[in-house]
């Protein structure tokens, strides 16, 4: 693109909330996986599920499935993705990177029409849950615990707001990539009881002139860990916190295990 041909792109709430913004989340993420990925390893590594396919429920960019793969090598991976934008994304790092082309398969699904396999060790649902309406999150819960295998875990992470409040505007990302700088702007207002709408801000920038430049708007269900362990209960689940505060990293298992 000719730096001269600055223009901004903006989404809407509908559609694919990623089919602008597909090209800037893998490198915006990077910095938050660094510690994330330690503790979902951790977490894997530690289940008492010994086998078991482990799916990675909108697994975007593929950064959870590179964990997943290292936590556990030669366990089978159902990565699933809504997105055609994202899975783009998703299939070139599986392909690109031997440790995950022979055991990760990528089906293009979403919470409500992906076909869950018995006796899975694992299902991450990890920046997912947000994406569901109640009456899918509430579907979600009850679809897994019936296909986990013994000892296995759902892990999730709860992401503020955790109530329908404003979120000012925040850098959330600011990166250089040859000559190029990336920044990612992100803020939030109610909508209704239970929904914030994201208004996200991306970009590129060549010292002080702007390259290109892409908002997208997205509707995001909140809910806190109150509510959630509460949903949960209603399929025999329970909650765990895990890791650090930050990463709002929870395991979910069956009471008892």
């Amino acid at each position: 693109m000719n730096e001269n041909d600055n223009h901004m792109e903006q989404g809407s709430a509908g559609g694919d909330p990623y089919a602008l913004s597909a090209e800037y989340i893998d490198i915006m993420i990077a910095e938050p996986w660094e510690g994330l990925a330690p503790q979902v390893i951790s977490v894997l590594r530690g289940l008492r599920a010994a086998e078991g396919v482990v799916v990675d429920l909108g697994a975007g960019s593929g950064r959870g499935v590179r964990a997943v793969r290292e936590a556990l090598p030669d366990v089978p991976v159902l990565a699933v993705e809504p997105s055609p934008a994202m899975r783009a994304v998703l299939l070139a790092r599986v392909h690109d990177e031997p440790s995950l082309r022979t055991g990760v398969t990528v089906v293009p699904a979403d919470a409500s029409s992906a076909e869950l396999p018995d006796g899975m060790r694992a299902m991450l649902a990890l920046n997912v849950l947000g994406h569901l309406p109640p009456d899918q999150r509430r579907a979600l819960w009850g679809n897994a615990v019936r296909r986990l295998a013994p000892g296995g875990a759902l892990l999730l992470n709860v992401t503020p707001p955790l109530a329908p409040q404003p979120v000012p505007r925040t850098r959330m990302a600011h990166l250089t990539l040859g000559d190029l700088t990336y920044e990612g702007w992100a803020q939030a207002e109610p909508a209704g009881d239970d929904q914030v709408v994201w208004r996200m801000d991306y970009r590129v920038t060549r010292g002080a002139r702007e390259v290109s430049g892409v908002s997208v708007d997205y509707r995001w269900w909140v809910i806190g860990d109150d509510a959630l362990a509460e949903e949960v209960a209603a399929e025999g689940l329970v909650v765990r916190p895990v890791g650090g505060a930050e990463s709002g990293l929870r395991v979910l298992t069956r009471v008892g295990e």
